[in-house]
């Protein structure tokens, strides 16, 4: 017998409301050569400049050994740089090269265009209230 459900698939509906999100995003990013898990690792450093690797991960929600791949073919590609950092050797920040950088500056005149579309679609005060409510829900699950 199944067990009777009464709430909808939340995480479902969140994964098919990121997906329709994304498939905006994802042509132009292809177009550029960029995996999703690129693009949110550029985004990071667009908005924070150079970051702990243990940030970016947390931030682009990245695992770490995931990350590291990803970092290296981006290094290898030119859109990042890796250095130790001059606090504490023994950690590892990344910030974007100017390359990396262009192409931020290039993709955020695409996605803030969707973004415009989407806020012209719903209205601006229920964009508002989404990213109200999924703070809200991310923060009812914060330990």
């Amino acid at each position: 017998m199944a067990t009777p459900f009464v709430h909808r698939n939340l995480p479902r509906l969140l994964l098919q409301a990121r997906e329709s999100v994304m498939a905006h995003t994802r042509p132009s990013l292809r177009e550029h050569g960029l995996s999703d898990q690129q693009w949110r690792v550029l985004r990071v450093l667009g908005e924070q400049g150079t970051v702990e690797t243990g940030k970016v991960a947390r931030e682009a929600y990245i695992l770490g050994p995931s990350l590291t791949g990803v970092l290296a073919r981006m290094e290898r590609d030119g859109l990042v740089k890796r250095e130790r950092d001059p606090a504490d050797q023994r950690r590892t920040v990344v910030q974007a090269t100017a390359k990396g950088r262009r192409l931020v500056e290039k993709l955020s005149h695409v996605i803030e265009a969707h973004y415009g579309w989407m806020e012209k679609s719903l209205g601006k005060q229920k964009l508002t209230e989404l990213y109200g409510l999924l703070d809200k829900v991310i923060q009812l699950e914060q330990p």
